[in-house]
């Protein structure tokens, strides 16, 4: 049996009136890539801070690796790192300070080897003594990742880790995803864009109205979606398309 790098059973969460998570259930296998899909007020960012133990739920269980989110918060906060949607790093100082600094505050090892290290590994070895307010979008975000492994934690929690990148820039972040899995990493990902689920994840989730409404490998989800109409060639579903018409679906019932 696959170890489970995240189990969430019933989760639910409210702000007052407002019942943002309704009984949410999945697992995410250890050493996999992970993308939870879901429109802006879905309650995507809820159930990142409650994985991340930034919230406490109101009812159900979260898991990560091993751990109980409500009742291990310290053991949890030790197995992950978060990037958020922008990029956390000191403009002021350069891409190696930037990461002894966090090598320092996480009393890592030999801070300038590990730093060097990882400049080393994400292609900014070139880059490595310029102020990072000098870096391009996409070398700041990969700067910002790149802090996220230091301590190597097993689990990386990326929330909508290309908003705002070129086409070329946002590859390179899917290379460094896919790189951080096949060396055994759980990537849990975010995104509004669906082409980079299709593309990099190994099972994805469509959190709706604050349920997971469908869950799935791609090839399980496109079995969701009606067979392809044949006229001169067989159309597959983008994973886009099976998005909206499952939404489609359930709003309509």
């Amino acid at each position: 049996m696959t170890e489970k790098a995240i189990k969430v059973k019933g989760l639910q969460k409210s702000y007052k009136q407002l019942h943002v998570l309704k009984g949410v259930d999945f697992e995410v296998e250890k050493g996999s890539i992970f993308a939870l899909l879901g429109s802006n007020g879905a309650g995507k960012t809820t159930l990142i801070k409650i994985l991340t133990t930034l919230l406490k739920q109101d009812e159900g269980t979260a898991i990560v690796n091993g751990y109980d989110v409500a009742s291990q918060p310290a053991h949890v906060r030790q197995s992950f790192s978060l990037t958020g949607q922008f990029a956390a790093v000191d403009e002021v100082l350069t891409g190696r300070e930037n990461l002894i600094m966090i090598a320092r505050l996480r009393h890592v090892k030999h801070p300038r080897q590990v730093a060097d290290e990882l400049l080393t590994r994400f292609g900014l070895t070139e880059a490595a003594n310029r102020r990072a307010s000098t870096y391009s979008g996409g070398m700041r975000r990969r700067l910002d990742i790149t802090m996220s492994l230091v301590g190597t934690p097993p689990i990386l929690f990326l929330d909508e880790p290309t908003t705002g990148l070129d086409p070329e820039a946002r590859i390179e972040m899917w290379k460094v995803m896919k790189g951080l899995a096949d060396d055994g990493m759980t990537v849990f990902l975010t995104t509004q864009y669906l082409d980079e689920a299709e593309q990099l994840a190994d099972r994805i989730a469509i959190l709706h109205e604050g349920k997971i409404i469908a869950s799935g490998t791609l090839t399980e989800l496109k079995q969701l979606f009606p067979p392809a109409e044949v006229e001169y060639v067989e159309k597959q579903p983008t994973l886009e398309e099976i998005f909206l018409a499952i939404i489609g679906k359930k709003e309509g019932k």
